[in-house]
C-alpha cells in the first residue's frame, strides 16, 4: 500500500468528489448541460466568460508539466499554493484529529489551514546557526512518528528565513517517513535559488508532494495558479477534495501566454536580474550601522535583524517604501523581511534606511 492509501482518511476512501458538467470530456456543439445564460454578458461582448471552465484546464496542465519536467496526471492545479496546502490538509487528516508538522518561523498558510480544520500543529523551530535559520530535518522526522502526524511541511527555499534544504537532507526525510507521512516541500521561490528543484524525486517517492506557483518569479500573483506535484495516486486523491472550477479563465488564459517561449525568456532574465540585485543589496544592507544581521537567502526576499527595528520601519514607510513587519513571528522580534525590487527600488529602500542607521550609530 502507498503512503497515500495509508494516510488518507478512511471517510473519504469511496468518497467521488463533486462532479461538474465539465467533468467529463464531450463533444457538442450546443451545450445545454451547464445552467449557464445562453447570452454574453454586454462587458464580454466575445463570450469568453460565459461557460464554466475545465476543471484542470487541459492545455495548462500540459505547459505546466512541460515547464516542470512531468507529466500532467502528475499535477493539480489551482487557487495558488493556499489551495493545495488546504486540499492535503483535508485529504490526509480528518476533521479534530490528525496532526501536521512545521518549522516556524514559516509562511502561516500551513497552520492556517489546518488550525481551520480542526488538526493539531507541532512545531519544530527553525535553529538560527551562524549559516542562518536552519531547518532541523531529524527533528522533524522525529516529531512527525511520534505524533503520528499525516503531514511534515518545508519551506524551501524557506520565507522568511531564506534557507535552501539540500536534496539529499529531503531525500533522508523522505525515507525516514516512507509509509508513515508525506512530506510537503514548498518550492515557491525555488527559481532564485542555486539548488534544483526537487520534482525528479517525484518518481521515486511515493510520500513526495512538491508546491510551485507562477505568484513569484513568473510575476502572476494576480491570476493565483498554484501547482501541487506528486505521485498520480496522491493527486487523484486530492483532486477528489478541490472545489469544481478552481482557475478562472481569464487566469487561465494569462498563465497560458506567461508559458510562451518568449515569456519563459524573459521571466529567466528578470530572475537573474533578481539574484544579482539580491546580492548587491545585502552586501550593502550588512555594511549599514544598526544592521544586526543580513540572512543568506535562496528566495527574492533578505531577512535582516536591525538594532532598531521599528524607527528602521517607520523610516521606510516615511519614505513610502513598504517591506514586511516580521516582528509577530517566533524568533524575529527584530527582523523585517525585504523583497528585492528593480535597481531603482532597492536604491530608494537603501537610501530611506541610511539615516535612521546613521542616527543608530
Amino acid at each position: 500500500m502507498s503512503t497515500a492509501a495509508n494516510l488518507l482518511r478512511a471517510d473519504l476512501r469511496e468518497f467521488a468528489g463533486y462532479k461538474s458538467a465539465r467533468s467529463d470530456r464531450i463533444i457538442g456543439d450546443v451545450w445545454l448541460n451547464a445552467n449557464e445564460s445562453a447570452w454574453a454578458n454586454d462587458s464580454d461582448a466575445a463570450g469568453a466568460c460565459r461557460r464554466y471552465p475545465e476543471p484542470q484546464p487541459q492545455l495548462l496542465c500540459q505547459r505546466l508539466a512541460e515547464l516542470y519536467g512531468m507529466t500532467a496526471d502528475r499535477l493539480l492545479v489551482g487557487r495558488g499554493s493556499d489551495e493545495a496546502i488546504d486540499v492535503l490538509v483535508r485529504a490526509f487528516c480528518a476533521p479534530g484529529q490528525g496532526a501536521i508538522v512545521t518549522a516556524p518561523p514559516v509562511f502561516g498558510m500551513y497552520a492556517v489551514c489546518a488550525r481551520l480544520h480542526g488538526v493539531r500543529v507541532v512545531e519544530v523551530p527553525l535553529v538560527d546557526t551562524a549559516a542562518g535559520l536552519v531547518t532541523d530535518i531529524d527533528a522533524m522526522a522525529d516529531t512527525a512518528v511520534a505524533q503520528a502526524a499525516s503531514l511534515v511541511f518545508v519551506c524551501s527555499p524557506g520565507n522568511p528565513s531564506g534557507e535552501s534544504v539540500d536534496a539529499a537532507t529531503i531525500v533522508r526525510l523522505l525515507r525516514r517517513l516512507q509509509g508513515r507521512a508525506i512530506v510537503v516541500v514548498d518550492e515557491a521561490y525555488v527559481e532564485y535559488a542555486s539548488q534544483p528543484s526537487l520534482v525528479p524525486l517525484i518518481a521515486e517517492y511515493d510520500n513526495l508532494v512538491v508546491l510551485r506557483t507562477l505568484s513569484k518569479a513568473h510575476a502572476l500573483a494576480s491570476a493565483r495558479i498554484g501547482v501541487a506535484i506528486a505521485q498520480p495516486e496522491l493527486i487523484a486523491m486530492i483532486r477528489r477534495c478541490q472545489a469544481p472550477y478552481p482557475l478562472p479563465g481569464p487566469a487561465v488564459a494569462q498563465a497560458l501566454q506567461a508559458l510562451e517561449p518568449a515569456a519563459l525568456a524573459a521571466t529567466a532574465a528578470h530572475v537573474e536580474e533578481a539574484k544579482a540585485e539580491r546580492a548587491r543589496v545585502q552586501a550593502a544592507l550588512a555594511a549599514m550601522p544598526g544592521v544586526r544581521r543580513v540572512y543568506p537567502s535562496a528566495g527574492n526576499f533578505l531577512l535582516v535583524r536591525f538594532d532598531d527595528a521599528e524607527g528602521a520601519y517607520r523610516a521606510l514607510l516615511s519614505s513610502g517604501v513598504v517591506v514586511r513587519d516580521m516582528r509577530a513571528m517566533p524568533q524575529l522580534d527584530d527582523a523585517l523581511r525585504i523583497t528585492i525590487g528593480r535597481p531603482e527600488d532597492n536604491q530608494r529602500m537603501l537610501a530611506a534606511l541610511r539615516p535612521a542607521k546613521d542616527l543608530a550609530a
